[in-house]
């Protein structure tokens, strides 16, 4: 039997010739990734060990970024904790105020992330780095632990469903809608524990930053990871940021999968989920009654790259957030936020009526610089939108695109570009 992309990569992690769906494994790991909020519970983990110390000082990333800067003195002491233990053990990849970024858009513009990689993150949306033919996964904070101490970590190899990806999105339409659309059609369980790999020829028609984008919000499927084929793109964008060599690991022509899904991006159209889940997807076109909402975030580990905030741009440019209408937009680097300076888009968006906040994850998890109060909407391209995920319990979150989200703050109610 075929292997799939994912199983052939955590096959030759384990040493193995082949891996079947099921099977457990212990895999090699190139990178462990932790935050300010699951860093100090996996130290504490450590603390218990017998061995103390890390298995290697450059294959471990620490992520500032959450609550950064320090929002209050439970946000100050985890960051301590972990400035502290990264100077201890002498950590290469250790990012702080002034350097950081969201870390899910960090770890690959750092070049920390490349093909054939196995990669744990205390953070569910490790999954992102698929986008570059990388099998990446959430873990806990105590497997986290267990990776930076022996840099080995077990898997059960999932199982896979297949996307074959065709036709030409069409200009507004972007990564974000393709995974909404996908989620709003196998639901939140839908790939429950199971590999998404993408294939087709319209995979050459979606950018780096559309890939990450879906393959960061595969967890909101329930997937186990997402993961793309390595194509000239990948190649040129791993070339730009990563001296690091690679390894491209292609599906079987006989492999196997559970499911398989034909999805046409040229029929695809604005996309948003409704609260409280992500399946909850309507497209812009199908919302019959206006939806008002009080605030717009443009950022996030999901969305906040340098191509997000210029298709902002270009919406909001020479135009108005509605008044009593909050837009926040969050670059997701210092480098990102450093180009956007310099291309003017800080500019326009300040011009507009837009805030321009730090690399922070913030308003995504109801941390901070966006914390929604009872009864107010939110159109947001984060990847959530549970219950409270942005503060109160009765507020609510529509998930769309950078295009979705900037429209609708200039009308104060969800629509798409071509409402205006």
């Amino acid at each position: 039997m075929g292997m799939t992309m994912t199983q052939k990569i955590l096959a030759a992690a384990a040493g193995l010739d082949s891996v079947v769906p099921g099977q457990l494994i212990e895999a090699k790991l190139d990178l462990v990734l932790g935050n300010d909020i699951t860093t100090p519970v996996a130290i504490n983990e450590m603390e218990r060990f017998d061995n103390k110390s890390v298995y290697d000082r450059d294959k471990i990333a620490l992520v500032m970024d959450h609550f950064i800067p320090n929002k209050d003195i439970k946000s100050a002491e985890n960051c301590k904790c972990v400035r502290e233990f990264a100077a201890k053990h002498d950590i290469t990849n250790y990012f702080d105020v002034g350097e950081m970024g969201i870390e899910h858009a960090l770890v690959p513009e750092k070049g920390l992330a490349v093909a054939g990689d196995v990669i744990i993150g205390a953070d569910s949306h490790t999954c992102t780095y698929g986008a570059l033919g990388a099998f990446s996964t959430g873990v806990g904070s105590t497997d986290m632990a267990a990776g930076m101490s022996t840099g080995q970590s077990w898997f059960k190899v999932p199982s896979a469903i297949k996307f074959n990806l065709v036709g030409k999105p069409s200009k507004w339409v972007s990564g974000k809608d393709v995974i909404l659309h996908i989620i709003g059609k196998i639901g939140v369980d839908g790939a429950l524990y199971k590999s998404m790999e993408f294939a087709g020829e319209g995979v050459k028609y979606l950018s780096m930053d559309d890939r990450f984008t879906i393959a960061n919000m595969a967890i909101e499927a329930g997937g186990k990871n997402g993961i793309f084929p390595v194509d000239d793109q990948t190649i040129a964008y791993m070339k730009e940021h990563s001296a690091r060599e690679y390894k491209i690991f292609e599906a079987d022509a006989d492999a196997e999968y559970d499911e398989e899904y034909t999805i046409d991006l040229s029929a695809l159209e604005s996309t948003v989920a409704f609260p409280h889940l992500p399946e909850n997807t309507k497209t812009v076109k199908e919302i019959t009654e206006p939806v008002a909402v009080d605030q717009a975030v443009i950022g996030s580990c999901t969305n906040g790259r340098i191509s997000d905030l210029r298709i902002a741009a270009e919406i909001l440019k020479g135009r108005k957030v509605k008044k009593n209408l909050r837009c926040i937009v969050i670059p997701a680097t210092q480098a990102v936020y450093l180009q956007a300076l310099e291309e003017g888009l800080l500019k326009i968006f300040i011009e507009a009526g837009a805030v321009v906040s730090t690399p922070t994850c913030g308003p995504c998890l109801g941390g901070y610089m966006g914390v929604l109060a009872e009864g107010e909407r939110c159109i947001s391209t984060t990847n959530r939108n549970f219950v409270g995920r942005m503060g109160h319990v009765k507020s609510e979150v529509y998930l769309a695109s950078p295009a979705v989200a900037a429209a609708s703050a200039v009308l104060g109610r969800i629509a798409s570009p071509e409402d205006l």
